[in-house]
């Protein structure tokens, strides 16, 4: 059963490891895989991110459809991983030792 909208098929493969409804399991599965992993999830998903952009915008913020949800979660998890594949490439922050951030709050209920 497909996670994500029949518009968004191309990235249905990368939906059962990157559609993470919550921070901490995104950055979670961002240290735990590897740069090849992030890279090809990143080069199919960013040329997608404008139009998903614009298909969530269609509803109410507080009332999604389960797949567009779904959606807004994986473009979550590609800003997850987009710092480590255009910048530091690697899954850690460099220089960062054991710092850690626990968000409170989500931004998607």
């Amino acid at each position: 059963m497909a996670l994500l909208p029949t518009e968004f098929a191309d990235l249905e493969p990368f939906a059962a490891d990157w559609v993470l409804a919550t921070e901490p399991e995104r950055y979670a599965k961002r240290l735990a895989s590897t740069m090849p992993e992030m890279q090809k999830f990143y080069d199919a998903a960013f040329p997608r991110i404008e139009d998903a952009i614009t298909y969530c915008d269609k509803f109410d913020y507080d009332d999604l459809p389960d797949d567009a949800r779904a959606l807004v979660h994986l473009m979550q998890s590609l800003i997850m991983v987009s710092f480590p594949v255009e910048v530091w490439k690697q899954p850690r922050v460099p220089d960062s030792g054991a710092a850690w951030a626990e968000i409170i709050h989500e931004p998607v209920v």
